[in-house]
Order: structure tokens, then sequence, then C-alpha cells
């Protein structure tokens, strides 16, 4: 009888903070809502460590902010949200510190496909974006899942960027576009096409910023309208390089597990204040260009 009462009580609160957070939501709604947020999901470690726990303890924090921030999100009507999961270099941690996150990855990626999971309550879309053949194969296969199970939800975008840096993307950019130009250049002298057709295509071998554009892992997404890098830190770390160049970048200080429903409001305010600035220099490149 007791836990009857304290559930119900429970299921009471949380519907009073889910219409708080609804007409709050409403207000922000006045001005512009970011499309895309990119979260550089920093200070999973130093949680664990400044409350002397297992490292693995932070990560799994990490996780549960993770989630609490996913449907914050939506709820406010962004559509696509992206985190810098796992970089390259990361690799270069401790094989013991690799091996454990890489097993509570796959635990985290199976739990997203759950039935009562966000993804599946909000239609979300799940993308992994990175060189995932340096992943462990439970965890790649584990992506791999997710990606084709979640492939015609058409709901929010999630991706998640895993031993991933932005100068990786951006030469397997250039050597996806590499190829298309080469194979396209070949079809055309195997079908024996005039020799001026041929010529003209070698011509135009050069890689553009829109061959470029249109084989980035991002290429089916907005760029971030707002970058957010927790724990206070000023650097991208080799994220979204090329995404970023009108983004607003942001550093707030709690660390990535401590990351709350008021430090996001308060970025989207931050947003919504310099919105003009960011849309004139837009419009400015687009002058230019």
């Amino acid at each position: 009888m007791k836990k009857h009462h304290e559930s119900s009580a429970s299921n009471f609160l949380e519907g009073v903070w889910c219409f708080l957070r609804k007409c709050l939501f409403s207000v922000l709604s006045f001005g512009p809502i970011p499309k895309h947020i990119a979260f550089i999901m920093d200070g999973n470690r130093r949680y664990a460590k400044s409350r002397n726990v297992k490292q693995g303890t932070g990560h799994r924090a990490g996780f549960t902010a993770l989630t609490s921030v996913l449907q914050y999100c939506y709820e406010m009507g962004v559509k696509y949200v992206t985190v810098y999961a796992f970089s390259i270099d990361n690799f270069k941690r401790q094989p013991d510190e690799v091996h454990s996150l890489m097993d509570l990855m796959k635990e985290k990626i199976d739990e997203l496909l759950m039935k009562e999971s966000i993804v599946n309550k909000y239609g979300v879309k799940i993308n992994f974006w990175g060189n995932l053949s340096l992943l462990s194969e439970p965890v790649r296969l584990a992506a791999e899942k997710a990606m084709a199970s979640t492939a015609r939800n058409t709901g929010p975008v999630f991706s998640v960027c895993v031993a991933y840096t932005s100068t990786n993307e951006i030469v397997h950019a250039i050597e996806e576009s590499f190829v298309e130009k080469r194979d396209r250049i070949q079809e055309r002298y195997c079908n024996s096409y005039a020799d001026e057709s041929i010529w003209a295509d070698s011509m135009d071998g050069a890689i553009s910023v829109t061959d470029l554009e249109q084989h980035f892992y991002t290429a089916d997404c907005p760029d971030p309208d707002i970058v957010m890098r927790t724990s206070g830190e000023t650097r991208l770390s080799n994220f979204l390089l090329w995404q970023t160049t009108y983004s607003h970048l942001q550093n707030p200080v709690p660390l990535w597990p401590e990351f709350s429903f008021r430090h996001l409001v308060w970025a989207v305010l931050e947003y919504q204040r310099v919105y003009p600035y960011l849309e004139h220099r837009r419009s400015l490149s687009k002058k230019k260009h």
C-alpha cells in the first residue's frame, strides 16, 4: 500500500514537472529555437574523480544526463542533436579504460533500442558517425543494428560521433569525392564517349567544396546552431570543425553528468540573444558566394 502511494506521488510530481517544462518551452518558442545542437560531453572522468568513485560510474552518470538532455531537446522542438562520444584519439587511453568504455557503449546502444526507450517514444533516427571499423566488433555491430532499425524513423535525429575526428571526416570526404570523380571519368571512357566529353570531365576533376560537403557524415543534417562543451573547456578538440563556422560556441562550467535542464534553457536563451548577429554573418557569407 505504501509503495502504491509513493508511486502515485511520483507520477503526480513527474506530471507537474512535465507541464511546467511545456509552459517554459512555449515561452521560449516566441524566439528562434535551434534546429541542431551539438554537445561535447566533457567531464565524466573528472566527475568520478571528484566523488572518489570508479571512472565507469562517471560515464554511466553521463549517459543518464544524455537521456534527460535528449528528452528536453525533443520536447523543445530541436530536430537534430549530435554528441561527441568517443574520439579516435581516445583509443590512446589505457587499454582497460578503452575496453570498459566499449562494453558500456554496447550496453547503452542496446538500451536505446528497447521498447520503452526515448528512441521509440519519439521515433528517433540514430546515426553513428566516424571510422566504425576502429570499434570492437560487438560495438560496431550494435551501432549498425541501431542505424538499420531506426533508418525509417521520421522523428528527431540523434547522431553519435564515435571513433571520430573532424580531420578524419574531411580526409574521408576527399577520398570518397576522388573515387566518385575517377569512376565517372572511367565510365565515360569505357562507354566510348567522344574524346571531348572525356576531356571536359577530366578538366572538371578538381574536388569542390560542394563535393566534399556531399560526402561528409553530416551531409543530411544542417550545421549546428549551438556547439556546447561542458566543464568550461574552450577547445573543440577536432569536432565538426568544418560545420561550425557560424555556430554559437558555448562553454558551460558544469561537468557533463551535472548538466541539467536549467543549463540547457540558459544555453537557448544565450543563442536567442546572439541570433540576429549569427544570421547577419550567414547572410554576408551567402552573398560572397
